[in-house]
């Protein structure tokens, strides 16, 4: 299998960055880590294993840029609105260095993004902010409400990155006809701590008329890497 590290200095962030790519071509998978997670976390865990025969045939290329959530959302040494900020710098990250380099490599027209707990929610939100962008949103035990990284703190960006508080209000159609497009798995299991979340975010979008897959596994499946396994196993 193709494997290669990167690291380069970000702009947008000030700061290097770590990613590794799997794959030599095939469809395009963003992946978001979990909560403060690395950009390794994705092949220790097993996952690159588990797409391995697909990844060598050339059916799927994945992209494992790291996060900044210690810098974001879980920084609880700096101002609520310093973390929203960090955020969307990370967001611009995403879009203006990174997606440009996926391109250069992978000119596919598709681009899946991906995450398992609150990496599903960096999946989600970024897929609904950019439906012109993302084709497929696979989210495994996402949690999707920010409120609780705010301290009470609230403002127009934190909104904008809260899927539960903006879907609701969403009426733009340049939005919608492109959700109505988009590929949505929102995966969680019976005993998963997301579970609720899911099934909220779920209504929302069918009352949207937004079609999604909402697939609520049995047999005891909770909130952890040995349930992901399975689940990247049966989306991709």
């Amino acid at each position: 299998m193709n494997r290669e590290y990167h690291k380069g200095y970000s702009q947008e962030l000030h700061r290097e960055m770590e990613m590794l790519v799997f794959g030599h071509a095939g469809s395009p998978i963003l992946v978001f880590p979990t909560s403060m997670g690395r950009f390794f976390e994705y092949e220790d865990r097993g996952m690159i294993g588990v797409l391995a025969p697909k990844i060598d045939r050339g059916e799927l290329q994945v992209f494992c840029p790291d996060s900044i959530d210690t810098e974001s959302w879980y920084n609880k040494s700096a101002h609520p609105r310093i973390r929203v900020l960090r955020h969307l710098q990370y967001e611009r990250y995403i879009l203006h260095e990174l997606l440009p380099y996926l391109r250069w490599r992978n000119p596919s027209g598709q681009l899946a993004v991906t995450g398992c707990s609150f990496g599903g929610y960096h999946a989600v939100n970024f897929a609904f902010k950019h439906p012109d962008i993302v084709s497929h949103c696979v989210s495994m035990s996402g949690a999707f409400d920010i409120h609780q990284f705010l301290d009470g703190y609230y403002d127009d960006d934190a909104y904008f990155n809260c899927p539960a508080d903006y879907l609701p209000n969403m009426h733009d159609d340049w939005y919608l006809s492109r959700y109505r497009q988009m590929k949505i798995v929102l995966a969680s299991g019976e005993w998963d701590m997301c579970l609720d979340q899911n099934v909220k975010l779920s209504g929302l979008l069918n009352g949207k008329a937004v079609p999604n897959w909402l697939d609520i596994w049995g047999d005891h499946t909770g909130h952890d890497w040995p349930f992901w396994l399975r689940m990247a196993g049966k989306y991709f």
